[in-house]
């Protein structure tokens, strides 16, 4: 039997796509098909062809979005554990890999000196905008109490003496009387005012040396600072440019106040003097000292053992019990590897090696690179496929800051005015900042400082001030020996902030030296740093950027500059990124935003932005 067709409205799109892969029809029209005789026969056996290669694609996807995913974070710090937890705990069935160098990074062994003291790679605050750490810990249930100490004062000192006090904002006193009415009296705790007049007031008698006119010459960098951040991206991008030396002077910032105060506080907070950092990055850090909130610059520490043992221990704990994170320690990822799928990269492989052994990690579904600039540097020099790709080339191509831990022993307790305090215009420090903690004043009640491990004690009149220095921006000092460093420590920086040093004698010491480990924000540097989405989804969609030093984008945090706080929420997000693009799932992981900006702050933007409209801003370029 024969049937003729005529409208080609009665084909069945299935029929027609079955015909034009045979190659049967390789034109057609209307009129073409008006007399084309058809075999039922032919005709059905060439449907149910269309029908099950249908059914076969559709169960392929089906067993796509279904199958086990692999997925690896690249880095131990805050980024790659924040990444790690955000993929553990996703609705996606996978398996999650965190590979770092360093041979325990989920904090369960001690970094130890040779002497079995505990130590640490540098001394690490908590600002009062953490929520997101916070949120961990009560997540983890852990006494936040037990975790931190009390915010703390911070001291400044020159070879003058005390020039300044950083004051807990939350906790400050009046600094002088007001009205009965009103209920407060001189040592009344202090009100929250708007900023910066709350900050201005707490902080008017605490800044020992340092002249009024000087500290009023800061007004014109506030309104910078408004300038920059209530801009928008490009905006931001010309003051990128400049470094904020040049930002000082072009807004009449006295010499003394950088000098005095700027400078070292710099030094401390980002590591690097102001003529090698980025204005942006400046303001962004200034925007939490004088404008964002009276306290949001209160600060505290780890009140028992480090930043390791007291949270990311019990987080790796949670991760590894309830969800299966796989972690390996001590092991150095060489290259990654790419393949082309739909005219896109995809990452498909991973080496590392651990000890004289190479191993692969093969079907790779996706990576974040949680990675500072060095391990970005070594990991993208190891890696041809990615080294060709602008974005991990540029970002590998940045530097970092060289950064000298120390842990000093004494005989005996040397008081101090604060526990954190801050070496400023030493002639020693050759150019460098540096800080020093009291240890036995932060964590009095922690036995391990003084090495009382595995049942052995210390007496107490052996119990002497523990004190941790740390250098930033220590290109200089690194090529000094240990021992000439801690003599520079003993005998000039500690003795000349604090006289009764001289009087205490070291009874064990420990160096570390950590060579370009930290990111720098140098002028220039933001179009260089890694977007948090990597390459993008239209050209490697399942690599992911993590840690402090990414752009974040439409994702941006309030969190800023050298922050855990934002490397955490930067793990957080890459990770739920790369589960949009490699599994199709719009896991949305639970990100708390800082405080919202004060409304004076909001106004001045607005008002800033209507000026700017007319006026060029003839300072940046």
């Amino acid at each position: 039997m024969k049937l003729t067709l005529y409208p080609v409205t009665l084909l069945s799109v299935t029929t027609l796509s079955a015909l034009l892969q045979l190659g049967d029809v390789k034109s057609f029209s209307i009129s073409s098909f008006q007399k084309i005789p058809f075999s039922t026969t032919s005709l059905a056996a060439e449907r149910s062809k269309a029908v099950e290669w249908q059914q076969k694609q559709k169960m392929e996807h089906q067993n796509d979005s279904e199958r086990k995913r692999k997925y690896v974070c690249i880095g131990g710090g805050w980024g790659g554990w924040g990444a790690a937890k955000a993929l553990c705990e996703s609705d996606v069935d996978c398996d999650v890999i965190l590979i770092d160098a360093l041979p325990d990074p989920t904090g369960a062994t001690p970094y130890l000196s040779k002497t079995g003291k505990p130590v640490e790679a540098g001394t690490r605050g908590f600002w009062k905008d953490y929520p997101n750490i916070n949120a961990l810990c009560d997540q983890l249930n852990l006494d936040q109490n037990d975790i931190f100490t009390p915010f703390t004062n911070s001291s400044f000192y020159s070879p003058d003496g005390l020039e300044a006090t950083a004051p807990v904002f939350s906790e400050a006193k009046l600094p002088f009387p007001i009205p009965s009415f009103l209920n407060l009296g001189g040592d009344a705790e202090f009100p929250q005012l708007p900023s910066p007049f709350g900050q201005i007031l707490a902080t008017f008698p605490l800044f020992e040396r340092i002249p009024l006119k000087d500290r009023a010459s800061m007004i014109g960098l506030l309104l910078a600072t408004i300038d920059c951040l209530g801009g928008d991206e490009n905006v931001q991008e010309q003051y990128d440019r400049m470094t904020a030396h040049d930002l000082f002077i072009k807004f009449g910032l006295s010499k003394r106040m950088v000098d005095d105060f700027i400078r070292p506080t710099l030094l401390v907070g980002l590591f690097k003097p102001p003529e090698e950092l980025s204005a942006l990055v400046v303001m962004e850090l200034l925007y939490y000292y004088a404008l964002a909130h009276q306290d949001s610059f209160d600060v505290r520490w780890i009140k028992n053992g480090t930043v390791s043992d007291s949270l990311i221990l019990p987080l790796s704990n949670l991760l590894q019990e309830e969800h299966g994170l796989e972690v390996l320690g001590g092991c150095r990822v060489g290259e990654i590897s790419l393949e082309t799928i739909n005219d896109k990269f995809s990452a498909k492989s991973i080496t590392y090696t651990k000890g004289n052994e190479e191993f692969t990690i093969d079907n790779v579904d996706g990576i974040v690179l949680a990675l500072g600039c060095k391990g970005m540097k070594s990991v993208v020099d190891s890696s041809k496929d990615l080294a060709n790709i602008p974005t991990f080339s540029k970002a590998a191509s940045l530097k970092g800051i060289d950064v000298i831990s120390t842990r000093i022993w004494f005989d005996k307790k040397v008081p101090t005015r604060t526990p954190a305090n801050v070496f400023a215009k030493f002639e020693a420090l050759r150019g460098s900042g540096g800080t020093f903690f009291m240890l036995d004043q932060l964590q009095e009640d922690n036995p391990s400082l003084w090495g009382e491990v595995d049942g052995t004690t210390v007496d107490e009149e052996s119990r002497g001030s523990v004190v941790a220095c740390d250098f930033y921006n220590a290109g200089a000092v690194m090529s000094m020996s240990d021992e000439d460093i801690i003599k520079i420590l003993t005998e000039e920086l500690l003795p000349s902030a604090v006289p009764l040093f001289r009087d205490a004698t070291v009874v064990d010491s420990w160096v570390g030296k950590y060579e370009g480990t930290v990111s720098w924000f140098s002028p220039g540097s933001y179009q260089y740093r890694p977007p948090l989405e990597g390459a993008g989804n239209d050209v490697l969609p399942n690599i992911k950027c993590a840690g402090d030093w990414v752009r974040m984008g439409d994702k941006e945090h309030g969190a800023k500059g050298l922050c855990q706080e934002r490397a955490y929420v930067s793990g957080i997000q890459a990770a739920d990124s790369l589960l949009a693009s490699s599994a199709g799932k719009s896991t949305k992981s639970e990100v708390l935003e800082v405080r919202e900006d004060e409304e004076q702050f909001k106004q001045g933007v607005a008002v800033n932005n209507k000026i700017m409209e007319v006026l060029p801003r003839f300072w940046v370029r």
